[in-house]
């Protein structure tokens, strides 16, 4: 009976005292450490889940078990199934930024993407700014994905594929420092997989690589507009898929 009460009384306490938002930062747009920050319900469910399978197994023992049943192992098993996964980031430039990031919507593991300004002296650039070549920005994209079901090297490939990496400050009729090739890590590992990746395509290639490999910083988020601007259809309204393996080709118009 006393564990009864207890457990009504554990119930109110998570009731009244556990606060969590409904909403969370799925990508750390302000730059800084580069690190993802998350407010998760499922944080609350986890505790909530495993209460329950300690009440449960300590009135079973109160009646008489001999040992807490194995159904309280599957159900913490299943809880820390629960817990969230710890998402990563990365983040590359190599021209216009709204079809390099149709390629990383459509690569499996991606969970979301924004098209931004980075490696720039000014603060919160504007579009405008950013076309004068004068900011030192360059059109990029910050990617996050899981780690459990993409690799950044399988994102490194995706970003060779996407564009000639042997142009310097242009990609096709995208002419300015804005359009440089860039891979800017947010981590030591990303760094040391990025400058191996340049070596082993710049071999493939037979030719100088001009992309840039500097650390990440922050990272302005460019206009509404830009955001996912090919899927959207751009001026004209011609959507393009961003499905997952979808291997239609990329057009790049205003």
């Amino acid at each position: 009976m006393e564990s009864r009460r207890l457990s009504s009384r554990f119930l109110w306490i998570i009731n009244r005292q556990i606060c969590v938002p409904s909403k969370f930062t799925a990508i750390d747009l302000t730059g800084g450490s580069g690190q993802t920050k998350y407010e998760f319900q499922s944080a609350a469910l986890v505790v909530v889940t495993v209460f329950f399978a300690l009440a449960s197994s300590t009135l079973a023992f109160e009646e008489g078990s001999s040992r807490c049943p194995d159904k309280f192992e599957s159900v913490v098993s299943h809880a820390e199934r629960m817990a969230p996964i710890s998402v990563q980031q990365a983040t590359f430039a190599a021209g216009c930024f709204w079809s390099v990031e149709l390629a990383f919507q459509r690569a499996m593991g991606v969970t979301k993407t924004a098209v931004g300004y980075t490696q720039g002296h000014k603060e919160n650039p504007s579009y405008e700014d950013v076309c004068t070549g004068r900011t030192g920005h360059v059109e990029a994209v910050l990617v996050e994905y899981n780690p459990n079901e993409v690799t950044y090297e399988q994102l490194l490939d995706v970003f060779w594929k996407k564009h000639d990496p042997t142009q310097l400050n242009r990609q096709g009729n995208d002419v300015g420092t804005q359009y440089r090739s860039g891979i800017y890590y947010h981590t030591p590992e990303q760094e040391t997989a990025a400058k191996a990746s340049l070596q082993e395509w710049e071999t493939k290639l037979g030719k100088k690589i001009h992309t840039e490999i500097l650390p990440a910083t922050t990272f302005y988020p460019a206009e509404d507009y830009h955001q996912q601007y090919l899927e959207k259809g751009g001026r004209n309204g011609r959507k393009q898929s961003a499905r997952k393996g979808c291997s239609d080709p990329i057009r790049c118009y205003g």
